[in-house]
């Protein structure tokens, strides 16, 4: 084993202390599950190592590392084992807290075009022109489902909260 692959080795360990959970919760968002989720997360640092991937700053790494978290998890999605196996419905969300672990689950029952918008918008802080660049969306259609998806999740909870 030379040095090269040594650095190699930290320069992916490095990665996936960074981004693992990113990755998770953004298939996770796509996917609703969480076993599917693991495998593209799995899939996306595979990726990374295989193409040994050189990155101009940390913006461009991040920006790429969802790109390809995204492409994989549309691959699952459209994969055929996945058109014979149905998901389970009930995912468990891996969150302490009993008011997040609601409003994630909300989130999780939007439409998957609203999910993914709400996560890069409020998880991962990126605004409007950078998730139509991330999705390769209009701008103008981001801030649209942002709308319509936060008109959605109110809905939901306060439709949650009156039911009770």
């Amino acid at each position: 084993m030379g040095i090269e692959s040594l650095c190699l080795d930290d320069n992916i360990s490095e990665l996936v202390q960074k981004y693992s959970d990113m990755v998770l919760r953004l298939a996770l968002t796509y996917l609703k599950d969480i076993s599917d989720a693991q495998d593209v997360c799995q899939i996306v640092f595979l990726k990374i190592f295989e193409q040994n991937k050189t990155f101009v700053d940390s913006d461009h790494e991040k920006a790429w590392i969802i790109r390809v978290t995204i492409n994989a998890s549309k691959d699952v999605l459209r994969s055929q084992w996945r058109k014979i196996f149905l998901p389970i419905e009930d995912v468990a969300l891996p969150i302490i807290d009993k008011e997040n672990r609601e409003v994630v689950s909300f989130v999780l029952e939007l439409p998957q075009k609203y999910r993914s918008v709400i996560y890069l918008h409020y998880f991962e802080n990126y605004n409007t022109s950078e998730i139509a660049q991330l999705l390769n969306r209009n701008e103008a259609t981001i801030r649209t489902q942002l709308k319509r998806a936060r008109e959605l999740l109110k809905t939901k909870i306060i439709g949650g909260f009156e039911n009770e």
